[in-house]
């Protein structure tokens, strides 16, 4: 008996009917089909359509299908059309490709099949009963059946079960307009249903300052299981109880620790988990939706900034299967309360009494451009902060440069970073291409918190291929089994002679993969432990014509456009000798080597931590309200769209450099972002190819032999929190709620390691 069986109606004989009526009233007879009465005598007394040629039809989504053997590919049949799939496709996947779309919602393509919502069952000809299309491959030669009447008995059937236990909290569920069950109830679903008894109802569970649960709303379809243990390598979540008393929840009481923990927000088909950030805030429908980057990190993950008004109401992951797959980290996803929070909205000028008074843009350009005449050009220094956009650091350098000054650089950009080999700082084997990789070997950097979907790369590959991971550098928390190999340059020494014990892997590793961090930039010995990495690299075949596993993993969204333009620190002692310093968002400098009698400039869009040293402020757009140009860790050319206006009377980076130029005397030679992005072409040409990626034409072989020595230090670590990393997540009140319960967790820790 199949589930369409056990979920039809039962029709009461007409006889009875006529019989309990009066000859006074009136009877409406209600004519049923016999497919809704008993769909397999129905499917049976079909006569089979004749032999005829079917339109074509796409694929769901528009998706390719890739055949890495031909002579693999199968043929199946979907509704009569034939398709060819590859071998080792499921029937649910087929149907895709052969443009019908199956109701799921226990099946996501990015995890593992579970197969226990039974939403997707089809009819497989010569199969006793529906099949669930998620669990069963298909066969050659297989004809498939999805819009019988058995398959809809069998849907409206599940739909009810589903339905029986699930509370009616459409008009308050945030999940409500974009749920999973409320498209597919009106599609496949009954006009009522027959449960008469209580509904069951679940204790919430709290899983953190992110993540809101109403699990009397679950479906028990395990997505956040799955993603938890195999995407986000936490073992947080479980499922507790069985029959009607199974439940999602924690196996103790602990808090979801990921950095990716977000995303089970997108993955949860019903109203069971969703924003607390974002909860009671706003319907979908009402927002406008833009379609940007993130600039976070260096990876550039792929965004969709959801907008109401002037207010960024929240930021969702966008589908980019070379950056970030459909993943973002809970950083990017949750930081944009920040946006709101202690911003510059006008032009402001300190008074001798210390305050800062609002002033108009003539007159804080004018009072600039009378002091940076009275410096020398030597004095001059201009330092872009890790979220510039190329535009804007390619109009400060040429300001800078016009002034008479070479001293312009980035934040985390070190003195003398030999920027003219590009795979010196970029990934070279690219984010995706780390899945090729079957040998990692992390020098100084902790991929987890310095760029989360990077390591969710690296942990599916660990995952899928059983890869090896090595580490050189201080005691990190990984969610993927890795060998701690040292802390310092002298376990990279001996890996460079041959002496370590993880040299034999290395060596019998067909592609190895080698990740430095870009926290080694700002040590004294960078150029020999980079000497010494390009050496094991060349001794164990890493770079290759077929494969170029030597990567740098950069730690700011501005680093390596800022690279490809030549904003080089020259000089160690430049901002201790200056006497007129422009700081464009330029938040992580050490304000403390300014000197006390040098004029600065703070052009940015939040008031941190430089501002308070600043006596100019020019206030400036956040990345959310701009157009501009970043380049990500791997080389790639993405630009951001402008999703709600600016805060006041903020204007964008490049324009303000641009005006200042013109007030000092030293026009630059353009007024339109066109114009700056001819510039950049004659400078960088890469950096105006969006959605490129351009990847480095040389290899180690051309650099110089170091003569340089490594000290001794042990490696440190670059972030110390992943929540408070730049201005707009230092504003955030959310970010400040996830540091307080990571700082909660190290220090209980750190008690129960003493308790020990």
């Amino acid at each position: 008996m199949g589930l369409g069986i056990l979920a039809s109606r039962t029709i009461r004989p007409a006889s009875r009917l006529l019989q309990s009526q009066s000859s006074n009233f009136f009877l409406r007879t209600i004519v049923s089909k016999p497919e809704l009465q008993s769909p397999e005598s129905a499917a049976v007394s079909q006569p089979e359509p004749p032999n005829q040629i079917l339109p074509p039809k796409n694929p769901i989504g528009g998706a390719r299908v890739h055949f890495s053997n031909p002579e693999d590919a199968i043929e199946v049949f979907v509704d009569g059309y034939a398709v060819k799939v590859p071998k080792g496709f499921t029937v649910l996947q087929a149907c895709e490709v052969a443009g019908v779309d199956i109701p799921r919602f226990c099946y996501h393509s990015r995890l593992s099949i579970a197969g226990n919502c039974r939403m997707c069952l089809v009819e497989v000809e010569k199969s006793p009963k529906p099949v669930a299309s998620c669990a069963m491959p298909a066969l050659p030669g297989m004809k498939i059946k999805t819009d019988t009447p058995i398959a809809k008995k069998a849907r409206e059937g599940v739909m009810e079960f589903l339905l029986m236990n699930h509370p009616l909290d459409c008009p308050i569920c945030d999940q409500g307009g974009e749920c999973d069950l409320q498209d597919q109830s009106m599609a496949f679903g009954s006009d009522r249903g027959r449960f008469t008894e209580m509904k069951r109802s679940v204790v919430d569970k709290n899983l953190g300052p992110l993540v809101k649960t109403v699990m009397t709303r679950c479906i028990q379809c395990t997505r956040c299981v799955r993603f938890a243990s195999e995407v986000a390598g936490v073992q947080d979540l479980g499922m507790l109880g069985r029959g009607s008393g199974e439940e999602i929840g924690t196996y103790v009481e602990k808090l979801m620790t990921s950095e990716l923990s977000g995303n089970v927000i997108d993955i949860c088909p019903v109203g069971a988990l969703t924003s607390k950030p974002f909860a009671f805030k706003a319907r979908n429908w009402e927002l406008k939706a833009t379609e940007t980057i993130d600039v976070s990190d260096a990876v550039g993950s792929n965004i969709r900034v959801d907008s109401r008004g002037p207010e960024v109401m929240r930021i969702i992951p966008r589908l980019n299967e070379d950056i970030n797959e459909e993943w973002i980290s809970d950083k990017t996803r949750f930081c944009y309360d920040g946006l709101k929070r202690q911003r510059l909205s006008d032009p402001m000028i300190r008074d001798s009494d210390g305050r800062f008074k609002a002033v108009s843009w003539r007159d804080a350009l004018a009072v600039v451009g009378d002091v940076i005449h009275q410096v020398k050009p030597d004095e001059i220094v201009g330092i872009a902060g890790q979220l510039s956009d190329a535009e804007s650091m390619m109009v400060l350098k040429d300001f800078v440069n016009r002034m008479g000054s070479d001293n312009v650089w980035c934040e985390g950009t070190a003195v003398g970073v030999n920027a003219d080999l590009r795979y010196s700082y970029l990934m070279n084997s690219s984010i995706s291409g780390l899945e090729n990789a079957d040998l990692f070997l992390l020098v100084g950097t902790q991929p987890r918190v310095e760029a989360a979907m990077v390591n969710a790369r690296i942990c599916k590959t660990v995952r899928a291929s059983n890869a090896k991971v090595g580490y050189v550098g201080p005691p990190a928390d990984f969610n993927y089994d890795c060998k701690h190999l040292g802390t310092g340059p002298d376990t990279l020494k001996e890996i460079a002679e041959g002496r370590h014990p993880f040299c034999s892997a290395l060596k019998n590793a067909k592609n190895p993969a080698i990740i430095v961090g870009a926290g080694l930039f700002n040590r004294t010995d960078k150029d020999a432990i980079l000497s010494s990495v390009e050496s094991i690299a060349q001794a164990n075949n890493v770079v290759r014509p077929d494969w170029n596993g030597l990567n740098f993993l950069l730690l700011y969204a501005a680093q390596a456009a800022s690279l490809d333009l030549g904003l080089i620190q020259q000089s160690p002692k430049a901002l201790e000798s200056a006497k007129f310093v422009y700081l464009m968002g330029a938040d992580d400098v050490d304000v403390d080597k300014i000197p006390k009698d040098a004029f600065v400039v703070y052009q940015g869009h939040h008031g941190d931590k430089a501002v308070y040293r600043a006596n100019v402020i020019l206030p400036a757009s956040a990345f959310t309200e701009k157009e501009g140009t970043y380049e990500n860790t791997e080389g790639f050319t993405q630009q951001t769209v402008p999703a709600v206006p600016t805060v006041g009377d903020a204007r964008d980076d490049w324009k303000i450099v641009r005006a200042l130029s013109e007030v000092s005397g030293v026009k630059l030679p353009y007024n339109s972002i066109e114009g700056v992005r001819s510039r950049i072409k004659s400078v960088a040409p890469n950096l105006v190819n969006t959605d490129e990626r351009e990847p480095s034409a040389f290899g180690p072989s051309l650099k110089p032999e170091c003569k340089e020595t490594m000290s001794t230090t042990p490696f440190q670590p670059v972030v110390e929190n992943f929540y408070m990393t730049n201005s707009i997540t230092r504003a955030s009140k959310i970010m400040a709620q996830c540091s307080a319960v990571l700082l909660k967790n190290r220090v209980s820790l750190d008690l129960g390691f003493s308790l020990r």
